[in-house]
C-alpha cells in the first residue's frame, strides 16, 4: 500500500479570504488534522486549547489546537485542527474526512463519499 496524499484549502473560518492551499497525507488512523502552527499562524487562526496525545512508543506528546476551515474538492467544513510542531506531518484525520461527508478507502487508496444515514426513531416513540 501507497501513501495518499491530498491538496486542500485552508482558511481562516473568520475570513475566508485568509486561506491556504496546503498538500496533506491523508491518515485514516488520526483523529485530527495537523497543520503546521507557522501556517496556521500565518492565516490569523489562533489556539483555543490544548489535548494530550500518545505516540506509538507511548510517550505523551501536547499539542496546541483551533478551528480551521478546510475545503476538498466542492465541499467545506470548520474543523478542529492541531497546531503541527516541527517533526509532525501535515495530516488530514478522520474527523475531517467525516465532516467533509469523505471517508478513506484503503484499498483502492482514494477518498471515497461517505454514505449518509438518516434514521427514523418516530417509529420508537409511538
Amino acid at each position: 500500500m501507497g501513501l495518499t496524499h491530498v491538496t486542500a484549502e485552508v482558511a481562516n473560518p473568520f475570513d475566508l479570504k485568509r486561506k491556504k492551499t496546503l498538500t496533506f497525507l491523508v491518515d485514516s488512523g488520526a483523529v485530527y488534522t495537523v497543520i503546521p502552527a507557522a501556517q496556521l499562524k500565518a492565516l490569523g487562526i489562533a489556539s483555543t486549547g490544548q489535548r494530550t496525545f500518545f505516540l506509538a512508543n507511548g510517550q505523551p506528546v501536547k499539542r496546541r489546537t483551533g478551528e480551521a476551515r478546510i475545503k476538498l474538492n466542492s465541499e467545506s467544513a470548520t474543523c478542529v485542527v492541531l497546531f503541527g510542531e516541527k517533526g509532525d506531518s501535515t495530516l488530514l484525520g478522520v474527523t475531517t474526512l467525516e465532516n467533509l461527508g469523505l471517508i478513506f478507502d484503503p484499498i483502492r487508496q482514494k477518498l471515497m463519499s461517505l454514505p449518509m444515514l438518516i434514521a427514523d426513531v418516530r417509529r420508537y416513540f409511538r
